[in-house]
């Protein structure tokens, strides 16, 4: 919403000053990153949205089937704090605490062009959601940019790209998608790797953030537009209260079925 671009902003500036002025470093990740543009690599770069969206997509659903589950199961909170806890602790035991916490030697050792196991994405977003899900104290910022960061080392391996370049984009993009934040991901994507990045990140951002749909990490974040024309829903409620049809998209492809219906029987009256 452009009416909170400016606080945002100003918010931005002066939370970074009053660090500084304390002495906490700000985390920055320069890539050995030179952009030369190429019809090939734009299209990996769009696949890559799509690939992200995807990621975003799930790590969005499996966090909200696992908080239903807990929520529907009407147990006390110290049972599911013992369940949620086994559920985590015994894989960790074969698996090591890789997954558990926030994970930010994977992150530093992905961007600097260290190789995530194919599963990374897929376990980190399971451990996150079970330990949320089921009430547990944590932020979710943080995994998302563990998630971002292996599952574009993996879109890295299959594309043939350079893993710390889509590792980079992955963080932000997985960001954008999962909680609805296209600009914040992109600006974000100039603050911690520079600007050459920047107009390949963003579009990876975007495709990212329309493929999750009206949809969020943030079940209480608040629908401000439809992301599409063809959608229609309800603005100004929670994501988690708001109801999508598709009315007017099926409108149209029943519309185009009816003239292709008509053209198809005038041909085969003129015949």
């Amino acid at each position: 919403m452009y009416d909170v671009l400016l606080p945002s902003f100003i918010a931005g500036i002066t939370a970074y000053e009053v660090s500084s002025n304390l002495g906490i470093s700000y985390f920055y990740s320069s890539l050995n990153f030179s952009p030369v543009f190429s019809e090939f690599f734009f299209v990996k770069v769009l696949l890559s949205g799509l690939f992200f969206g995807i990621i975003s997509f799930i790590m969005i659903e499996t966090f909200r089937v696992i908080k239903f589950i807990f929520i529907k199961a009407k147990q006390a909170w110290w049972l599911n704090a013992l369940i949620s806890g086994i559920l985590v602790a015994i894989p960790a035991l074969f698996l090591g605490t890789k997954y558990l916490g926030l994970g930010l030697n994977s992150i530093e050792s992905v961007l600097n062009g260290g190789q995530a196991a194919w599963y990374d994405p897929l376990l980190k977003i399971i451990f996150t959601s079970i330990t949320l899900g089921a009430g547990g104290s944590g932020g979710v910022i943080t995994p998302i940019f563990f998630v971002g960061t292996t599952a574009g080392s993996l879109f890295s391996a299959i594309a043939g790209v350079d893993p710390s370049t889509f590792a980079a984009i992955g963080m932000v993009a997985l960001l954008a998608g999962a909680a609805n934040t296209p600009i914040a991901a992109s600006i974000m994507s100039i603050e911690l790797f520079g600007p050459k990045l920047a107009p390949y990140a963003a579009v990876s951002c975007i495709i990212s953030y329309l493929m999750t749909g009206h949809r969020s990490i943030y079940p209480s974040q608040l629908l401000g537009i439809s992301k599409s024309r063809s959608l229609e829903t309800e603005v100004g409620k929670e994501i988690s209260a708001i109801k999508t049809s598709s009315s007017k998209l099926v409108s149209i492809m029943e519309g185009i079925k009816i003239k292709i219906i008509s053209v198809f029987k005038n041909t085969k009256r003129d015949k």
